[in-house]
């Protein structure tokens, strides 16, 4: 049984129906699943999982919010490498630049990127919950 983290911050709630979508698409293939915020996650953690789903909504010129997610992210970084990674958050503004920079990163930090990233324009439709579960599938399979 594959085990994994979502890790998620959410400030409006958004991000955070993301995340249970995401668990419950991993769930779906009898994955042992833990949902956390940025404060219950470190690099530590990072190692007893076999893949990871972070979410952040995208925040001020964005980026990633500042304040709990890039840090503890930034932490993270020096053990991306071989890591299964899925991506996923929400948007008000812009058009998803901060998830194609999140996603380069992530690439050149030597993480396998998987699925498709799911970004949505404020609260996810039922499309995005179904690409957020999907999402959750591939971080299982």
């Amino acid at each position: 049984m594959k085990k994994i983290a979502v890790v998620y911050w959410s400030g409006t709630g958004n991000t955070e129906k993301m995340a249970y979508a995401v668990a419950d698409g991993a769930k779906s293939l009898g994955a042992d699943v833990c949902v956390m915020t940025p404060a219950e996650f470190d690099p530590d953690t990072l190692a007893s999982y076999d893949a990871v789903g972070f979410g952040c909504p995208a925040m001020g010129d964005e980026v990633l919010e500042e304040s709990e997610f890039a840090p503890m992210f930034d932490a993270c970084r020096g053990k991306l490498s071989g890591k299964r990674v899925g991506l996923f958050g929400s948007y008000g503004w812009g058009d998803g630049e901060w998830m194609r920079s999140w996603e380069s990163d992530c690439i050149s930090l030597g993480a396998i990127l998987v699925g498709d990233s799911v970004i949505c324009n404020e609260a996810p439709d039922d499309a995005a919950l179904a690409d957020c579960r999907a999402l959750g599938a591939a971080l299982s399979a």
